[in-house]
């Protein structure tokens, strides 16, 4: 069965929505562009895109639906998903001070790999996604959909996640971007760790369930 262009155009749009919308995946990979390092916001990207590609995958499987009736789990990757967030923000803050005006240099530890895992760990660190996709698929992918067209809109789900985060981070690696992060990086960093410590809050004290 050929897939049905308007649901997944619906769905995707919906789904681009949330993606460009300020949250903590925003928050990390800005830090990690603007610090200088590169190589780890690509990777980050990568697994903030993978991670929110396999929450995809189990709530159109219908096994996001079990997992989400075990309160307890869900409950507990909340908190630990927090503790993460609030560990990366307090991290912004205590970080060596940046010299003004000084020659930026790529972050020490930058590295693909090391993105990937922080990607992975703030995304899959966050359940409500899974809410997230059983609500929108629900609300969005009739009963009956082709696979052709869940295939689609699994695919293009994980294209806008690669490419506005690679908006973003090309955008925050830039030469001006780079230079005010040499001026003001002190109060930049600890305007993002503010937002990183905000988001692990809002996750540990969010209800439960």
């Amino acid at each position: 069965m050929p897939p049905d262009i308007s649901v997944v155009a619906t769905v995707l749009l919906l789904y681009a929505a949330v993606v460009i919308s300020p949250g903590p995946n925003f928050a990390l990979i800005s830090r990690l562009a603007i610090s200088g390092a590169r190589q780890t916001a690509v990777g980050a990207t990568l697994g903030l895109a993978c991670a929110a590609t396999l929450y995809a995958v189990l709530s159109m499987s219908g096994l996001a639906v079990v997992l989400a009736r075990i309160g307890w789990l869900a409950g507990a990757v909340q908190v630990a998903g927090g503790l993460f967030l609030v560990y990366l923000g307090v991290a912004s803050w205590v970080r060596p001070k940046i010299q003004g005006g000084a020659e930026t240099t790529p972050v020490e530890g930058d590295g693909l790999k090391r993105g990937i895992g922080l990607g992975l760990l703030v995304n899959l660190g966050n359940p409500k996604g899974i809410a997230f996709f059983i609500s929108l698929y629900a609300a969005t992918i009739p009963p009956g959909t082709a696979l052709s067209s869940k295939i689609m809109i699994l695919m293009g789900g994980f294209a806008l996640e690669l490419l506005w985060y690679g908006l973003v981070l090309s955008l925050l690696s830039s030469g001006p971007a780079r230079q005010a992060y040499s001026k003001a990086g002190d109060w930049i960093e600890r305007c993002i760790g503010a937002m990183l410590i905000g988001f692990g809050l809002k996750l540990i004290f969010a209800p439960k369930g």
